[in-house]
């Protein structure tokens, strides 16, 4: 059984002596540690939190930025696309009218040689009708 002698007293005693020695110079000194901690934990979350929602931001001006890029290179490709079809049509046409011009230059030429040939056939066979004629009647 236990006995309650003098010396309980004075354990009980040390005992609070120790707890209150150790209180001030272990319990709180921890208790502040684990607070700190806890702190700079939550700090840390706080600005991990914060960090993420800057990369979201980031992220989507990222994303908006280059589908505009995208948009704009789609619309200068379509214009110069235009442009080229333009210019490509305009040379072929430019080619076409030259085309023409140059087969009517050529027809031109190619009438005035006819006609230039055809004098000099009739007069050819005029001055030779002319000899047959005379040989014919000198007989």
């Amino acid at each position: 059984m236990l006995e309650f002698n003098n010396w309980f007293f004075v354990l009980m005693v040390q005992f609070f002596v120790l707890m209150f020695i150790l209180n001030a110079i272990l319990f709180k000194p921890m208790m502040e540690l684990f607070r700190q901690r806890e702190q700079k934990v939550k700090s840390a979350l706080e600005e991990a939190q914060l960090m993420n929602e800057k990369k979201e931001k980031a992220i989507a001006q990222m994303n908006a930025d280059l589908a505009q890029a995208k948009a704009q290179a789609k619309q200068i490709i379509d214009a110069l696309r235009e442009e080229g079809l333009a210019y490509q049509r305009e040379v072929v046409s430019n080619a076409e009218k030259e085309a023409v011009q140059l087969i009517e230059k050529a027809r031109a030429e190619i009438k005035a040689e006819t006609e230039k040939v055809r004098t000099m056939l009739r007069q050819e066979i005029v001055r030779l009708s002319e000899e047959i004629v005379n040989k014919l009647v000198k007989v």
